[in-house]
């Protein structure tokens, strides 16, 4: 279950580099002092910048870091749906805790649209799934509601 104060990471570079040891300083901060779970890869704004080396690679520390201690929410939302399924799969594979899922922010799909990432992603994960859309279609969400393998 999660509950409390879970943070979105930020992701710490020195020039054109992760800072691995200072995203390590910044986890064990929050494991010290009190945060309930943390979000590699989350909402911050970096994560399209990132490469997929690199966004793995924060999944794979801050799931290492925290050992069970706090719950991970692995960022794997993208532009691209493959490229989400993609980092989805590999966090589950990292052993994250669940998966944060954007939609698309720059090319704007219609809500529609939206609702097909969502099921797409709902199909290939057995994980737990948090969402950050912007559907604004009553009768869409309706219907996702309605889809057998959507929870809330």
């Amino acid at each position: 279950m999660l509950k409390g104060s879970i943070v979105a990471l930020i992701t710490p570079f020195d020039g054109e580099n992760l800072c691995e040891d200072n995203y390590i300083k910044l986890i064990n901060y929050h494991l010290e002092n009190g945060t309930n779970g943390v979000v590699p890869g989350g909402t911050t704004g970096e994560s399209p910048t990132l490469s997929h080396n690199e966004h793995k690679k924060i999944i794979e520390i801050a799931v290492k870091e925290c050992k069970g201690k706090i719950p991970i929410i692995a960022g794997t939302g993208s532009n691209s749906t493959e490229e989400a399924i993609e980092l989805s799969k590999f966090a589950e594979k990292a052993q994250a805790d669940a998966l944060l899922v954007v939609t698309p922010y720059y090319n704007k799909p219609t809500q529609e649209g939206c609702i097909n990432i969502i099921k797409k992603l709902t199909t290939m994960s057995v994980y737990q799934l948090l969402f950050i859309t912007f559907l604004q279609d009553q009768l869409l969400i309706w219907k996702l509601i309605q889809w057998q393998n959507f929870t809330n």
